[in-house]
């Protein structure tokens, strides 16, 4: 009983110091991956990279989740790829259906969670200002800027990997 007493104090040491120490920038974090296809994304930072092959092919700067609505943090996988995907809006009191880069989502999503809130994805979006002060603004999505959601679009497939880190 001792002995699990020493044991237990001492992981909650190595926990306490693990939670202190600084987060890895998302490029640190992609190099560690031992995938062949990698998005990793550092909510601090907030900047998303992606690893393929071993080698950094891109990293940009994101809008994440308001902190009230954030993303979701973790492990997660890309379910979809959608280009010019709808967004359904009843605002006004109508639906209207919005798509390309002037929607809200922006022409490209890529899914990669889902759960009671709803789903996530990384997406496009019409306004830049968001995305340029890397605001925490969205209901959990990350956003990007419609020019490097394409780019990280086209180089990742259904089922890569999305590391989200806090």
């Amino acid at each position: 009983m001792r002995l699990m007493r020493v044991l237990w104090r001492s992981l909650s040491v190595v926990v306490a110091a693990l939670a202190m120490a600084a987060p890895l920038r998302a490029q640190e974090l992609a190099l560690k991956s031992s995938s062949p296809s990698r998005i990793l994304l550092d909510l601090q930072r907030r900047e998303i990279s992606v690893l393929l092959n071993g080698r950094m092919r891109g990293s940009w700067p994101v809008a994440i989740g308001d902190p009230t609505t954030p993303t979701p943090q973790g492990e997660f996988a890309i379910l979809t790829k959608k280009i010019n995907p709808i967004y359904v809006s009843e605002k006004s009191g109508s639906r209207q259906e919005l798509s390309g880069p002037k929607s809200p989502i922006g022409d490209r999503y890529l899914a990669f969670h889902r759960n009671g809130r709803g789903e996530f994805g990384i997406h496009g979006t019409p306004w830049p200002h968001w995305v340029k002060t890397r605001a925490a603004v969205s209901l959990g999505c990350v956003r990007m800027l419609n020019v490097h959601v394409r780019q990280l679009f086209d180089l990742v497939d259904v089922g890569t990997t999305v590391e989200i880190r806090g």
